[in-house]
């Protein structure tokens, strides 16, 4: 497959920048007071004992398996939105906490007709155009109607659910939702990165 360059999208971006939502107050909620020390099947959070393949993936698990126990920021993404560059930025999240057990879970979704139509070509654009290291999962959707059970949690919690492509949500350690934000809140921004941080 030829690579796809950040040249090369920007005209996309370009285009869909121009009809992405309007810029939103996150809306923070009230996160829990004990950490977990791990995870059984008896102890999972119901919010993560989804089993969902990762990208490219042959076989499914709950996500409590790997990632149970640790600050998360679930993102719906796509390879041709205006907000793809948020890619970087989360990345940067990513690495910047990873030691102290945080990660960024992303989702691809084709919700918004603006993600490749393999999983194959998802992951190789993430790859080769960002860098991306933290966990990527099966195309799924996310919007109300024919959302995946994880986004119907995740909506259930905050009230909504993503009207655009790279919506985050917010999740503690002890796997419950204590935010929401919108595709126009930057990842690195100062809201985000405080309410990450009161959670470490």
């Amino acid at each position: 497959m030829i690579p796809v360059t950040l040249a090369a999208c920007s005209l996309v971006w370009s285009v869909a920048a121009s009809a992405t939502e309007p810029s939103r107050t996150p809306t923070p909620l009230t996160p829990s007071a004990a950490p977990l020390q791990g995870s059984t099947e008896n102890d999972c959070p119901e919010l993560l004992s989804h089993a969902i393949r990762p990208l490219m993936g042959p076989q499914a698990s709950p996500l409590c398996d790997a990632h149970a126990g640790k600050v998360l920021l679930v993102v719906n993404t796509a390879s041709k939105c205006g907000f793809t560059p948020q890619f970087e930025s989360l990345e940067t999240l990513h690495t910047r906490y990873g030691q102290q057990g945080f990660e960024v879970l992303g989702f691809p979704s084709d919700d918004f007709r603006q993600e490749l139509e393999s999983e194959e070509a998802v992951a190789e654009f993430c790859e080769l155009n960002y860098g991306v290291s933290f966990p990527m999962f099966q195309k799924v959707h996310v919007t109300a109607g024919n959302a995946h059970p994880l986004y119907r949690d995740l909506a259930a919690a905050t009230g909504t659910y993503p009207s655009w492509n790279f919506n985050k949500y917010l999740i503690d350690r002890n796997g419950k939702v204590v935010g929401h934000y919108g595709s126009a809140v930057l990842p690195t921004g100062r809201q985000l990165v405080s309410d990450i941080e009161a959670l470490l």
